[in-house]
């Protein structure tokens, strides 16, 4: 070998090992980005020259199942967080907050008014009680609106990210195809679109689709086309404000609804769905089991003809606005919300006393006491008539899954079982869910992230090398220093 091609060698080397050394640099500065990959400096000898190409650490079987693992955890957060929130309508179970509560508490003060029939104290003791429940049931279908309106405002905002991304990665997609048509090095720019893949994962289900040249296309996992060289539009109109009737609006990719009753290819995880179930299903059926414990409320202390002249039953001691009946089964929606005391018992002069313990509030027909208007301070059999209207079990709505009959008590009790079961369900799904993505991680991490320890080791060897190179540059050098001067 000529010192000329020695020293080309030498020079060559010494480029590749630079190469290398900025590699292990880039790999130290990115350990801690974690959408960073490791990259892989291999080195490649040609007609006596030696030429680095650059590659990145990469497994895509177990990329797409940290994805599924990230959209699988994003949607039990999004429904464990809504559970949370309507959990608020139950609140401390020792602070005797529920409606479970309250009707016991009603109950409770009904029988200590039938002991003491003449108690004007008791009677508005369980006016108060009775005025206790209407609030909380009030209160209970506002905050189930608001979570609803809430997720409505999560679904809206979770599109808007899914547009932004979908934006971002059809530039960071073309950057990768045209690096990839260059030969140039596209490691960081496919750390870049995987990070943006990622992040569409939490909010949706996402598959990968790999071209050649270095193209993706996204599709959900429900196999709508997400981004098949540009990206489709997904669209959703928000709603302003929820009432128990409102029906929110669907999502559509590319026209195709995706979230929503009748959807044809609806999705199956990620924040969407979490977000959909929260405020199309969950939020739903729990007022729909506050409307029938509202009417049960309303059936338990009705008034009843007692003249026999088939007048037809009518509103007692509670009522719903805009009625003065009783109202039909099943429950109008939101009846909840209309619950409250009767009207006619405002500005009684003995606080309503007469009015709970005789009947009549809608007239004289009504009334249970035969005795004068007043005259039978001791009169407690309506009253007690009303504590055993309580605890009758009374036909419920079969599709909640309590049985076919309950008393006014054990139904409330069943709903906010139901919903603390739902809410411990969803908590145990949504760590199983976490531990599933660790596990991905971790996975993941092993085969692609940097580790410290092998960087700093393949530095020193790089040095030597370097060091190497450098001292035959320099020896070849002297070499030919010698030969010139004996030329």
């Amino acid at each position: 070998m000529t010192l000329s091609a020695a020293l080309n060698t030498a020079r060559s080397s010494l480029q590749a090992t630079q190469t290398q050394i900025s590699v292990v640099s880039r790999n130290t500065a990115g350990s801690s980005d974690p959408y960073y990959s490791r990259k892989i400096a291999s080195v490649i000898s040609q007609g006596g020259a030696v030429q680095v190409t650059i590659s990145r650490a990469s497994n895509l079987a177990l990329y797409s199942k940290m994805l599924v693992a990230t959209s699988g955890m994003a949607g039990n957060q999004a429904i464990t967080a809504g559970l949370d929130q309507l959990n608020a309508t139950i609140g401390d179970t020792a602070l005797n907050a529920s409606p479970a509560a309250k009707i016991g508490m009603l109950k409770s003060a009904l029988s200590q008014l039938a002991k003491a029939p003449d108690s004007s104290t008791f009677a508005k003791a369980f006016l108060n009680s009775a005025s206790d429940l209407v609030k909380s049931l009030n209160d209970a279908t506002a905050e189930v609106q608001k979570a609803r309106h809430d997720a409505d405002t999560a679904i809206a905002n979770s599109v808007g990210r899914i547009n932004g991304l979908l934006t971002k990665f059809e530039a960071a997609n073309q950057e990768v195809m045209r690096g990839y048509a260059l030969g140039s090095d596209i490691s960081d720019s496919l750390d870049a679109r995987d990070a943006l893949i990622s992040q569409l994962s939490e909010e949706m289900g996402v598959q990968i689709v790999e071209r050649e040249g270095g193209d993706l296309a996204l599709y959900t996992d429900s196999g709508v086309p997400l981004f098949d060289r540009s990206p489709r539009k997904v669209s959703f109109q928000p709603t302003s404000a929820f009432g128990p009737s409102t029906v929110g609006n669907a999502v559509f990719i590319d026209g195709i609804q995706v979230t929503g009753a009748g959807a044809p290819m609806p999705l199956n995880t990620g924040n969407l769905v979490g977000q959909a179930k929260i405020r199309d299903d969950i939020s739903v059926g729990y007022q729909s089991q506050l409307d029938e414990l509202a009417r049960n409320v309303i059936e338990a202390f009705k008034e009843t003809d007692q003249s026999g002249s088939g007048l037809p039953d009518l509103a007692g001691i509670f009522s719903f606005a805009g009625s003065t009946g009783v109202p039909p089964n099943p429950a109008p929606s939101g009846l909840a919300g209309l619950l409250r005391l009767n009207p006619a018992l405002a500005g009684q002069p003995d606080g309503g006393l007469a009015a709970l313990r005789d009947g009549g509030i809608n007239g004289a027909a009504y009334r249970h006491n035969p005795a004068a208007p007043g005259s039978d301070v001791a009169f407690s059999g309506r009253l007690y008539g009303l504590v055993s209207e309580m605890e009758k079990s009374r036909p419920v709505d079969p599709a909640f899954g309590f049985g076919a009959t309950q008393s006014l008590q054990d139904f409330a009790s069943s709903s906010a079982g139901w919903l603390q079961g739902l809410r411990a369900s969803a908590k145990s799904e949504a760590t199983y869910s976490e531990m599933l993505l660790s596990q991905a991680s971790e996975a993941m991490s092993n085969a692609t992230d940097v580790n410290g320890d092998d960087e700093t080791a393949r530095m020193l060897q790089l040095e030597h090398a370097y060091s190497a190179s450098a001292k035959l540059i320099s020896t070849i050098n002297e070499m030919m220093k010698t030969l010139l001067a004996m030329v």
